[in-house]
Formats: structure tokens, C-alpha cells, sequence
């Protein structure tokens, strides 16, 4: 009974013991932080994050950027400042932090004149999020992915848009909900094809149908049409699937006037062959 009390006892003190250089050391680590930033002011930090961010170095912008709103919370600049770490984390690949500190800027500067940005960076970051390094090299379909971000991204843009409509932002807006409504549509077309292939021929025609009504002028449309005259046919409703034939043939006489891949190379019929993406 004593050796098992010593045992317990020489355990409690060991742990006490690791914790207290634990502790000792994130001491020293934090005096040396004080240290290396002693004598700086805020025109000082915010060279050195600019510095950091021009050249790659986004965790030390951060670090700068959150030092500098520390020391430095009411300051002129400092909305700025809140600014400059939500973009920090966009470019250091950390959309969530991203987004919480474009919402925080949102919340305690509703008035600023730079409000426009930090909805603008929240759509960047959403139409961003799933761009990974098989994307930046190789011709990978993202409509065939989960639209959750595609569709965040696009209410981000359209909320700036209906808040801001003077905003600097609104021409890229646009742009960027052109292709993200074109994406969204693309998606509704893959599920309806996955419902067709597997002969459930019903959910394919209202999925189809949901497209032609909710995107129009997309090019989805022509591929959706396809799968409306296929699941009519897999259902039996010859009539049907003949008026929808004859919608295709006189809007498309000549195909989808866009192909699923822009200028498709040999590539990305390869990646949809192989169809990693599915």
C-alpha cells in the first residue's frame, strides 16, 4: 500500500514538474516576442506584415497584424488593420478564419467606407475554398463537387451587391455569380446523369426539370434536356420524351453550343474517362 501511495505521489510531482517547464518555456517564448518587438510602433508593424504578405510569408503577417491590433486597438488604422488579417488568412489558405474576422470587421464597423471589401473577401474566400493543387494542375471538373461553398460564394457576391450597388467590387461580383450560377447548374446536371445511370428515371426528369426552370440561359440547359428525353424514354412516356426532343432540336439543331469542358483538350476527356471526379 505505501510503494503503490509513493508511486502515486512521484506521478502527481513528475506531471507538476513537466508542467511547470511547459509553462517556463511559453514564458521565455513570450518574453522573447516582447523583445523582438520592442520599440516598435504601429508604423513599424504594419511595414514589416506588408513586407511578410508581399512576399509569401503569411503567418507572420498574421502574427504581425494580430501584435499590431493588440498593441494598437483604437488606433486610426485599426479597422485596417482587422482588414488586413482577414485577407492574411485568405491568402494563407485558412478560409474559416478568413470569414470569422471578415464578420467581426462587419460587426464592429458597420459604417466604415470599406465595409464593401469584407463581404467582397467573403465571396473570395467561399469561391476559392475548394481549389486545391490537383485543380492548379490538373483539368479537374469542380461542378461535379459539393456546391455548399459554390452556393455560400454566391450569396456572398449577391449580398454585396444588393447592400453595395456603387461598390468598386460589383464588376467582379458579377462575373465571378455568372460563373458560379453556370457551376450550380453543371451540379444539378451530374445528380440527375447519377440518377439516370441508375435507372431512377423519375428523380433524373424532376432534377433535369428543376435546371431548365431555376438556370435558365446557362449552358446546362442542352445537357439537361438530354437527360429529360431519357428518363421519359426509361419511363415509358414516349410522348413526352418526344416534345422534349423536339425542344432540343430546334434550340440546339447542332449540339450544346458549350461543351462541358471549354476548349476541352484531350486532358480533361482523359480526367472524365477515368472519372475521379464522380
Amino acid at each position: 500500500m505505501r510503494l503503490i501511495l509513493i508511486k502515486f505521489l512521484f506521478i502527481c510531482f513528475f506531471s507538476l514538474s513537466l508542467q511547470g517547464c511547459e509553462t517556463l518555456g511559453f514564458s521565455s517564448k513570450s518574453s522573447d516576442t516582447e523583445e523582438e518587438y520592442a520599440g516598435w510602433n504601429a508604423q513599424k508593424f504594419r511595414t514589416e506584415a506588408k513586407v511578410a504578405l508581399d512576399s509569401g510569408n503569411y503567418d507572420k503577417a498574421i502574427k504581425l497584424y494580430e501584435a499590431l491590433e493588440s498593441r494598437y486597438p483604437f488606433g486610426e488604422s485599426s479597422a485596417q488593420t482587422q482588414l488586413d488579417i482577414a485577407y492574411a488568412y485568405y491568402k494563407n489558405g485558412d478560409p474559416d478564419s478568413a470569414i470569422a474576422a471578415a464578420d467581426r470587421f462587419i460587426k464592429i464597423n458597420p459604417r466604415n467606407p470599406h465595409v464593401d471589401y469584407a463581404y467582397y473577401l467573403k465571396g473570395l474566400v467561399n469561391y476559392n475554398r475548394d481549389i486545391g493543387f490537383l485543380d492548379r494542375f490538373l483539368p479537374t471538373d469542380t461542378s461535379q463537387r459539393d456546391p455548399g461553398s459554390a452556393r455560400n460564394a454566391y450569396d456572398n457576391f449577391a449580398e454585396l451587391i444588393r447592400r453595395y450597388p456603387g461598390s468598386r467590387y460589383l464588376s467582379d461580383a458579377r462575373l465571378r455569380m455568372v460563373a458560379l450560377r453556370n457551376n450550380l447548374a453543371m451540379h444539378e446536371v451530374h445528380v440527375a446523369r447519377y440518377y439516370l445511370k441508375r435507372k431512377a428515371y423519375l428523380a433524373a426528369a424532376n432534377r433535369a426539370a428543376g435546371v431548365i426552370e431555376k438556370y435558365q440561359r446557362t449552358p446546362a440547359i442542352p445537357y439537361a434536356l438530354q437527360v429529360m428525353n431519357l428518363a421519359y424514354t426509361g419511363l415509358g412516356m414516349k410522348n413526352l420524351a418526344d416534345d422534349v426532343e423536339q425542344v432540343y432540336q430546334k434550340n440546339y439543331p447542332d449540339g450544346p453550343p458549350v461543351p462541358e469542358h471549354k476548349n476541352a483538350t484531350l486532358s480533361h476527356r482523359i480526367w472524365d474517362f477515368i472519372g475521379l471526379e464522380k
